[in-house]
């Protein structure tokens, strides 16, 4: 009897209403969509701190800085060259799993950039976690959607998108003031050990996650005929390319050409980021109510700021609030066109988005390598690169022009 009544009292002191589980339940969730928002942090820190660092690198190994630039180029072709195949060959991989091995390679790599002896030797530490970069952005957009609390699939997103934008609020300047006192190679070593807090994190809140919607080859076919999804990765790479040609190359602008200090150099990249998580609060409470003139409005601002960053050189305040609109738009763009991809091929989302990776990735080093030899050019210099990314982005607004009218007759 005594055990019955035992039973009976534990029982009560433990039913918890079915709303409070579904609260708990929520709040797990969200929790989890952070910690992959800190990892992409983590991985879109690592990705763009040569920027911050250019200089600092260069003068280590005797190179000038456009030459260092090289290193963006390199690490965004091999993760637009692996995202798909890489995606392929795991594909069966349980993704919990998976985002384990990502992080170990991950560390592994920054340890060898860490004790880089020589230039080659930093390149081939970039390929390891250009790699595992590849992969993780194949998988990630729709790993979040996942996870997150019902009806929140959005919102999410923004969320992954903030924790990218963080990148440049934090990681960059953070890095560049951590390089800039301590050496490069520090930044690179903090960079690994809050990679390898973050494995813990994932390992310890993450369920199992079977791989699932990945698609094959076969889906290749598929998307070739998705006339609206071509579309979208033809605008992606037009404006990262147009994005990164003068992005790149922020830091000599800033110092050289506006003529500003290192401290305002690095107060742009803080800026930057800072205008990224704005647009990651705009896209989730206003995109779904104004779907065309949200990306209208992204081109538009990328367009202009590209084409007014020479023109408002050295004046300190106009410049200020040109990069804050350059940030939130070029955010926008990539999370607008980010989520039409996951609509666009709801049965192949990961090879999908590994395509989206891949191409952004050209992009990236497209970018890095036309804003680089812009600024190799004699007759050029780092004075154009603006107007030779305004050009590109021209191209960009031109095929969202044409694919509305392509979608209006269809």
């Amino acid at each position: 009897m005594k055990y019955f009544m035992l039973k009976y009292a534990f029982l009560s002191m433990t039913h918890i209403p079915q709303h409070d589980f579904s609260a708990h339940a929520n709040r797990i969730r969200t929790l989890r969509v952070v910690a992959l928002a800190l990892s992409a942090f983590i991985f879109n820190t690592t990705e763009f701190i040569p920027v911050a660092l250019l200089s600092d690198i260069g003068a280590s190994f005797g190179m000038p800085a456009h030459e260092v630039g090289v290193m963006m180029t390199v690490y965004a072709w091999i993760v637009a060259c692996l995202s798909l195949p890489a995606m392929l060959l795991t594909a069966k991989i349980e993704r919990k799993k998976l985002l384990m091995g990502l992080f170990i390679i991950f560390i592994i790599s920054h340890i060898t950039t860490v004790l880089a002896s020589s230039f080659a030797v930093l390149l081939i530490a970039r390929a390891g976690v250009a790699l595992a970069h590849a992969v993780f952005w194949s998988i990630t957009a729709s790993l979040v959607v996942r996870v997150a609390p019902k009806g929140k699939q959005t919102t999410a997103l923004g969320m992954l998108a903030t924790g990218s934008a963080l990148a440049t609020v934090l990681g960059l300047p953070l890095g560049r003031i951590l390089g800039q006192y301590l050496g490069w190679r520090t930044t690179f070593g903090a960079i690994g050990a809050i990679a390898f807090i973050a494995m813990m994190v994932l390992w310890y809140i993450l369920p199992k996650l079977p791989s699932r919607n990945v698609g094959d080859l076969s889906s290749l076919t598929l998307i070739a005929k998705n006339k609206p999804l071509i579309a979208v990765y033809l605008m992606i790479a037009l404006a990262v390319t147009a994005h990164f040609t003068a992005y790149s190359y922020i830091e000599p602008f800033v110092l050289h050409i506006n003529a500003f200090s290192p401290t305002y150099a690095t107060a742009v990249l803080l800026i930057f980021g800072l205008a990224g998580i704005v647009a990651s609060v705009l896209f989730g409470r206003y995109y779904e109510r104004f779907e065309q003139g949200f990306l209208w409005l992204a081109m538009i601002g990328v367009l202009v700021s590209l084409m007014l960053m020479m023109i408002l050189a050295g004046h300190v305040m106009l410049w200020t609030a040109l990069a804050v609109l350059w940030g939130v738009s070029m955010t926008a763009i990539s999370l607008v066109l980010q989520l039409r991809t996951l609509k666009l091929a709801p049965h192949a989302t990961d090879v999908a988005m590994s395509l989206f990776s891949g191409i952004y990735n050209i992009g990236i080093g497209g970018g890095a390598l036309l804003g680089g030899m812009v600024i190799a050019h004699q007759a050029l210099g780092l004075t154009m690169i603006g107007y030779v990314g305004a050009g590109v982005m021209l191209l960009a607004v031109l095929v969202h022009g044409a694919s509305i009218k392509m979608t209006r007759h269809a």
